[in-house]
């Protein structure tokens, strides 16, 4: 009985130390961002830095009231936050599957192989003209950029994971009666999911970069469109506001894919 007391007071100490530690890191964090802030506010208004040029957080609040009062400010959330779920939802579902096919079929997989590398250097970018011309002046080609992005990445990756599990595993399933479907579910998919989870935080910015170039492009709505449009009319107190939505909605979505892999993680462990 005292051997499991001195163990529960241990496991006690360790918990409240890791939570501490938790506490101490967050607390960092607020602080560095609420300075950094602060400062930002203060090199303008003492005129170390061009408030038009860089704008400052007081000058941010007032342009995100002013489209707000606009009732817009909601609808371009609303817009790239839906286009990046889309673009980031069927690049992540369709590489992984075009990653399973490629793993099934080892000659598809050394006959595509130069064309992924090929594919994964060119800029995505060079692509949008004709996506423009291919899928209309609208969110459709938006999306299509984002995947295109995205999805090369999503292939490889999964696919490098699915190589890389040992070739005695799969003999040994093959020996004991196994098909490349049970190989395939019960031994390649649970081992690379630290893999997929990866591919998914990746796949949370790449998303975000393909939304936001393709709102620059043709875009008349959307968090991308406000940064191009305040640009042109040099209001930068919108770009920056912008800019700020964005990496707030960016962590917030990598926050969620995070809170799917502790839940993965528990169930699995």
């Amino acid at each position: 009985m005292k051997i499991q007391n001195e163990i529960s007071l241990e496991h006690k100490k360790y918990i409240q130390a890791v939570k501490s530690k938790k506490r101490k890191i967050t607390f960092v964090r607020i602080i560095i961002l609420v300075s950094f802030f602060a400062l930002w506010e203060i090199a303008g208004d003492l005129r170390l830095i061009d408030p038009f040029l860089t704008s400052t957080p007081s000058r941010m609040v007032k342009s995100l009231v002013l489209i707000y009062k606009e009732g817009t400010l909601f609808q371009h959330i609303f817009i790239t936050c839906a286009e990046t779920v889309f673009g980031f939802l069927i690049s992540t579902i369709l590489g992984t599957l075009i990653a399973i096919i490629l793993w099934w079929s080892d000659f598809a997989c050394k006959v595509l192989d130069p064309y992924l590398v090929v594919l994964n250097a060119l800029p995505k970018v060079a692509l949008a003209p004709i996506i423009i011309f291919w899928a209309g002046n609208g969110y459709r080609s938006i999306i299509i950029i984002a995947i295109l992005i995205s999805i090369i990445v999503t292939i490889i990756n999964v696919l490098s994971s699915f190589k890389s599990i040992d070739e005695n595993k799969i003999k040994l399933l093959k020996t004991f009666g196994a098909n490349k479907t049970q190989i395939l579910l019960n031994l390649i998919l649970p081992a690379s999911i630290p893999t997929l989870i990866s591919t998914l935080k990746i796949n949370v910015g790449l998303s975000w970069v393909g939304i936001i170039m393709g709102e620059f492009l043709v875009a008349k709505k959307g968090l991308g469109f406000l940064i191009i449009y305040g640009g042109q009319i040099s209001q930068l107190d919108m770009v920056m506001m912008s800019i700020i939505i964005l990496c707030i909605l960016a962590y917030l979505m990598y926050e969620i894919v995070v809170l799917i892999e502790n839940f993965i993680c528990k169930k699995i462990y």
